[in-house]
């Protein structure tokens, strides 16, 4: 990790113990592309923080605020900032319970005063399932010490259960909806979660050529090589061949 993300990591998991309280705070986790063969320009700050309480809307609402000064903007990475109480992902159950949510993709909701709330999220499946298999700690205690393993059949079925929203999306976060499509392909086809772009290579070596220009450009934009410039790209023929791999793919696991 660059030095200058590195720091920013670290002021992060600061900030993370001082507003939840550093007794309350067990552990902050790495995960995502920092731990999937590195950073790209477009990749976020993935951190996952696992507490003893809850936390409090006052508590959410301070960091949320103070994150909103953090993330993005010029010349800083976004961030996404997960917590989990303890209690509500040990021992396993599905869904699994996510207290606080910080993500980019939601600014314009907190700007406007939304405080997120407490509620049951079947993304933590495959998040858990990184943070478990990537074991960065930046505080605390190996993620095994606070984690249960993710059953596969949870695992399978909370990647799934979000294609929909995500397809949603698709004309809005092109790049982002591609690449997540091809990760979850990947991931049911081979139980293994990679990288984007290593998934996206994973996912070209099998597409019909006809649909790979989409996902290789979707791909060549997250790894910092070409400018994101959708036109003359048949991108909807391109989901929906992932989709159709995706809904095959979990099919034959069943």
């Amino acid at each position: 990790m660059p030095e200058r993300d590195r720091d920013r990591t670290d002021h992060l998991v600061a900030l993370v113990r001082r507003h939840l309280g550093d007794g309350n705070v067990l552990g902050v986790y790495a995960h995502g592309s920092a731990t999937l063969g590195g950073l790209r320009p477009h990749s976020d700050l993935d951190l996952l923080a696992v507490v003893r309480h809850p936390t409090t809307h006052a508590q959410r609402a301070t960091l949320t605020e103070e994150l909103l000064k953090l993330s993005g903007g010029e010349g800083r990475r976004p961030v996404e900032l997960i917590v989990v109480v303890h209690g509500d992902v040990r021992p396993w159950g599905y869904p699994p319970r996510r207290d606080y949510l910080y993500g980019e993709w939601l600014r314009e909701a907190y700007e406007r005063g939304h405080v997120p709330e407490p509620e049951d999220d079947p993304d933590l499946a495959p998040l858990l399932t990184m943070v478990l298999r990537a074991d960065a700690p930046l505080h605390g205690p190996p993620p095994a010490t606070l984690l249960d393993p993710v059953p596969p059949a949870d695992l399978r079925r909370a990647i799934t259960a979000g294609v929909p929203e995500l397809t949603a999306g698709l004309e809005t976060d092109t790049r982002n909806v591609l690449l997540t499509l091809a990760r979850i392909w990947s991931t049911l086809a081979t139980g293994g979660i990679r990288s984007k772009d290593a998934a996206a290579d994973w996912a070209l070596a099998r597409l019909p050529a006809a649909h790979r220009p989409p996902l290789a450009h979707a791909r060549a934009v997250y790894v910092g090589d070409e400018r994101e410039d959708w036109r003359g790209r048949a991108v909807r023929p391109c989901a929906d061949r992932l989709v159709r791999e995706i809904r095959t793919a979990y099919g034959a696991g069943e």
